[in-house]
């Protein structure tokens, strides 16, 4: 499956993660950008691809709508595109399930609150507790 990344997230996330999700591409790359979140919804539907967005308005049509597209909700504050993207390799097993669930319309990708950001990038142990998937 294609990963289509949002215009609120980074395009740098497109080579972060070739490797783990190649296929991938980045709104900006399609000349899409300021597009309407329907435009964007109906081309990721027609190619094939699970959009990745901050975005609330894409996890509220995967639930009017259901899939697809499959939406990839990241509720990650002001995480740096790095952390976004560890943290999305490490969490590759909930993207795998939501895949294979045919009528799992969204992932949530989140990063809890209250965990010294710092701290955890630091420690491997706390990485890979940085990221809640549900």
């Amino acid at each position: 499956m294609k990963l289509l990344f949002d215009e609120n997230l980074s395009p740098r996330l497109v080579e972060l993660l070739a490797a783990d999700f190649p296929g991938c591409t980045h709104i900006e790359f399609l000349g899409m950008r300021g597009a309407t979140d329907s435009a964007v919804w109906d081309h990721a539907r027609e190619n094939g691809y699970t959009i990745v967005s901050k975005d609330n308005d894409f996890r509220q049509r995967a639930f009017l709508h259901g899939p697809p597209p499959k939406v990839v909700w990241l509720s990650v504050g002001n995480t740096g595109t790095r952390q976004i993207a560890a943290s999305f390799a490490q969490g590759a097993d909930g993207y795998a399930r939501l895949i294979s669930i045919q009528a799992k319309a969204c992932w949530f990708l989140k990063r809890p609150h209250r965990l010294n950001m710092s701290r955890a990038m630091a420690s491997p142990k706390l990485q890979r507790t940085l990221f809640t998937c549900e």
